[in-house]
């Protein structure tokens, strides 16, 4: 049986120590005034701040060429090839951050779960997980499985600039819960949903078990000189709204209080969450990403609206604005350097309004989602130079 009423790991439990935070403050080596890091705080930055989710990957010759005899969660537990695959696009394209290369299943992995990443397909799990004694049998991970990650961070903070950032990141609880019930991708999450459903106590007793891994794969990045995370719920669109504030909301402001303390930008990411960017905003993080379906304006008044009407209805949250990132369409980066330009321009007017009617504090471009793989190279550094020159 699963406790009814599962004790949490406790926001105190999961915090860093005073010694972790001064350990992380030594390992950070960005400047301030990186162009990221000022947007973030509301700054006037020195150009406008531009990553890509996936700028590190298939789209790169150089990446297939290192990756042609790797697997890709072999790659991410081999610093040299970790440091490599990060920096390659940091380089090409002149990003203003690297985001570390790795994947959500990466913590569940160096903490022992059978999963591996098989090609076309994504994340396969050996035995999903079902059942309160799976539950109970879930491993949590410890920082020293991590170390392959720490080093791989080494090899990338001394290549980046300090007007460049690195970004840590980890899968939210309710997409790593996904793919460990369904035991693989799913285009509906019905397991999963099943499971929160009429096994409520089982669901909330897997949640806590993810948590903590989650917080501590964070940290970890962090303190080896992350400069800012990113909190990816890739699959939380799936959700009602009512469903992600009863089994999601928790236990992602948990992770969001847990990183808080290291003083670090927390960027919280989903797609088709256009209903529920208020409520993710409301979990804390200091950038909300929003997909390319929501114009940045819409979406960054909505979240300011959202979270006022949160903290008037006693909910937790502060009704303050925070920063946007985002949204071209993946697509747009297909059609040529006209459209390029045109669109890059439209984003970015749509999050200067946001910024101008005082819902949002700054921008950082980004996609709406991740770049495809059949993306030329230099349509991304294309799309860059548009964004600095904005």
């Amino acid at each position: 049986m699963v406790d009814q009423n599962p004790s949490p790991v406790g926001v105190a439990d999961l915090h860093p120590t005073d010694e972790a935070i001064a350990t992380a403050r030594a390992a950070r080596r960005a400047s301030s005034d990186a162009p990221l890091l000022a947007a973030v705080r509301g700054d006037i930055p020195s150009r406008r701040p531009v990553w890509m989710m996936r700028q590190a990957g298939r789209s790169l010759p150089e990446y297939r060429e290192l990756r042609r005899e790797v697997g890709m969660l072999d790659s991410c537990f081999r610093p040299d090839l970790l440091a490599e695959i990060t920096l390659q696009p940091v380089r090409r394209h002149d990003a203003d951050a690297a985001i570390l290369f790795s994947d959500i299943v990466v913590p569940l992995k160096a903490a022992g779960v059978g999963v591996d990443i098989v090609a076309g397909r994504g994340p396969v799990l050996e035995s999903p997980v079902r059942t309160a004694e799976a539950v109970g049998a879930l491993p949590v991970v410890e920082p020293s499985q991590l170390e392959a990650v720490v080093e791989g961070i080494g090899g990338i903070l001394g290549e980046l600039r300090d007007d460049q950032v690195l970004i840590g990141f980890a899968g939210a609880p309710f997409t790593l819960a996904s793919y460990l019930i369904e035991g693989g991708p799913s285009k509906n999450h019905g397991v999963t949903k099943a499971m929160m459903y009429s096994r409520p106590e089982l669901w909330h007793a897997l949640m806590e078990k993810l948590t903590p891994t989650v917080v501590r794969f964070l940290q970890v990045q962090i303190e080896a000189g992350a400069d800012a995370v990113q909190l990816f719920d890739s699959w939380a669109g799936f959700l009602s709204l009512r469903d992600y504030r009863e089994f999601v909301a928790p236990y992602s402001r948990r992770i969001i209080d847990a990183v808080r303390p290291y003083g670090v930008p927390v960027i919280h990411f989903g797609v088709n969450t256009g209903e529920l960017l208020g409520e993710m905003a409301a979990v804390g993080p200091d950038v909300i990403g929003v997909d390319w379906k929501t114009p940045l304006d819409v979406a960054a008044r909505r979240v300011t609206a959202s979270l006022a009407e949160n903290v008037e209805a006693g909910g937790p949250g502060s009704p303050g604005v925070r920063a946007i990132q985002g949204n071209l369409d993946p697509a747009i980066l297909l059609a040529g350097p006209d459209v390029i330009r045109d669109q890059v321009a439209r984003v970015c007017a749509e999050a200067d309004r946001a910024v101008a009617a005082g819902d949002a504090r700054g921008h950082i471009f980004n996609l709406g989602h991740g770049v495809l793989p059949e993306t030329d190279p230099d349509a991304i550094t294309r799309a860059f130079a548009e964004v600095h020159g904005q």
